[in-house]
């Protein structure tokens, strides 16, 4: 997707380049959709790091090797996501899963991958390896500024690492953009309003959502700090040194870094708290059988709620890198493999993701931005705008197997546009929220989704209702909290924040 001209410039270490142009439908920053918008370069670090923390079936390696997320983009698509599982390194997972076609892509690692994925993943061809600039995957981190020496291994891998780049046709650098202004405070608004948030609060307006959002923000910002943020400067130099990273370990540079990694880290953590781990979960609808599909029901019962809960962040971290004017949607699909060895992360394959945008390649103004309370019906954005899940689906990854359980996890509820596609392609599970099923709003309905049948469905809800006025769908009502108390919704705290990007 191609960046606006006020982008920030990047930071890049190894050869000079320009920067790859992100080929997309905006080409002027300063409108960014419905408010502050992601750069890739943002969205794609917020990925890698995100998929380091996916749930863990089985205990990793030992505290040496730091465990990592890859995303890997080919032609500004990403077609793999990868995470270091109890046998593998993210980067030996790519490679296994993608082999020779690593060539040309661009790789996006949570931390620098360590000598023994670096060398196969150059080998490949790859055109671009993108890092965090925090502790590598072979850790340098001491217990304290003062506690033992770094071990000898991680030396040598360091060593090892740097010939490696040097000898290298691969651009390897270091990725990171400051955000667009206002994002942290964007994102916070945004997420603490979200349908999933909402969900928490149906039936319960004792529930304080301000505070349970606060709560769920802070608590996850601790957690992803001791991940990805060296606590201490003088710790933080010597690890970028032994990176031979020393021109960020000069000021006012070394403050910047510092000063971008920890914004990067807000937005993560308010994404993260949008979905709170508790009152909530997924539950799944009675299945209903088409006797038309003439197909048996899905063999797979879906994944476990740690792991809906990351794929579901996942949609919402792309989600922000929206063209929409109006509201923000992201897709995911994963699908769950037959085979062992060669699966992703929790026996996953990615089959394809995406946000809601205009056409590929189209310029600023091609298209109307208005929506459906303008007047003219000629200026509304519905007949133009692509649907998270239709990018999805066009942009997928790999074929669709009819054996295999394929879930798309997406942060609305599909419209009556969509349910024929995501039914045609064979999508056999849903996760999502239904905050706005059974809904017709003129130029765009969602009648279709309840009654989808041949699916399993597993709708965000509260985990234990007190209400005896219970729907099919497992609650009651639809009313969100802030209609309820007259606060300002979504889009009002959307278009207030417009005016700070």
């Amino acid at each position: 997707m191609e960046e606006g001209q006020g982008e920030s410039r990047l930071i890049s270490l190894g050869q000079t380049r320009s920067p790859a142009r992100d080929h997309s439908s905006q080409t002027v920053s300063t409108v960014q959709g419905h408010g502050p918008r992601l750069s890739k370069i943002n969205l794609l670090s917020l990925l890698s790091l995100w998929l380091e923390l996916f749930p863990q079936q089985q205990p990793g390696e030992e505290e040496q090797y730091r465990n990592v997320g890859l995303a890997v983009v080919r032609d500004s698509k990403v077609v793999g996501l990868h995470y270091s599982g109890h046998e593998l390194h993210a980067g030996q997972a790519a490679i296994l899963q993608h082999g020779a076609r690593l060539a040309d892509c661009q790789l996006y690692f949570s931390r620098r991958p360590c000598a023994t994925c670096l060398k196969m993943i150059i080998n490949a061809g790859v055109s671009q390896i993108s890092f965090w600039p925090g502790d590598p995957e072979c850790s340098m981190l001491r217990p304290s500024p003062h506690g033992p020496p770094i071990p000898e291994e991680a030396m040598l891998d360091a060593m090892a690492t740097e010939k490696l780049k040097s000898n290298s046709r691969s651009h390897i650098c270091l990725l990171l953009q400051p955000l667009a202004p206002g994002m942290v405070q964007f994102v916070a608004e945004t997420s603490r309003e979200c349908d999933f948030m909402a969900g928490a609060a149906d039936d319960d307006l004792g529930l304080n959502i301000e505070e349970l959002f606060s709560r769920e923000q802070e608590k996850h910002f601790q957690d992803f700090s001791k991940h990805f943020l060296i606590e201490s400067p003088h710790q933080h130099r010597e690890i970028l040194t032994l990176m031979h990273l020393e021109n960020f370990c000069v000021e006012p540079y070394f403050s910047n870094l510092r000063h971008n990694m920890k914004e990067v880290v807000e937005v993560l953590a308010a994404v993260a708290a949008g979905v709170p781990q508790r009152h909530c979960s997924f539950h799944r609808e009675p299945f209903v059988t088409d006797a038309s599909l003439m197909s048996s029901p899905p063999r797979h019962e879906g994944v476990s709620q740690e792991v809906a809960r990351h794929c579901i962040i996942q949609a919402r971290l792309l989600a922000y890198r929206t063209e929409d004017p109006k509201v923000g949607v992201g897709a995911v699909i994963w699908a769950h493999g037959q085979s062992g060895v060669l699966n992703g992360p929790g026996g996953l394959f990615l089959v394809g993701c995406g946000y809601n945008a205009y056409p590929a390649g189209s310029q600023y103004a091609e298209y109307p931005l208005m929506d459906d309370k303008q007047e003219d019906k000629r200026r509304r954005k519905y007949r133009y705008i692509i649907h998270a899940e239709q990018n999805a689906l066009t942009f997928r990854t790999r074929d669709i197997n009819p054996e295999e359980a394929t879930m798309l996890f997406v942060t609305k509820c599909p419209c009556d546009e969509c349910v024929p596609l995501i039914r045609g392609a064979g999508v056999t599970h849903i996760y999502t929220n239904d905050h706005d099923s059974d809904r017709d709003k003129g130029e765009i309905s969602y009648l279709r989704f309840s009654n989808l049948k041949g699916i399993q469905k597993f709708i965000w809800q509260k985990d234990a209702v007190a209400s005896s006025n219970v729907t099919t769908n497992g609650y009651a009502g639809k009313r969100s909290r802030a209609e309820a108390q007259g606060k300002p919704s979504v889009k009002k705290l959307r278009n207030n924040l417009e005016s700070m990007s």
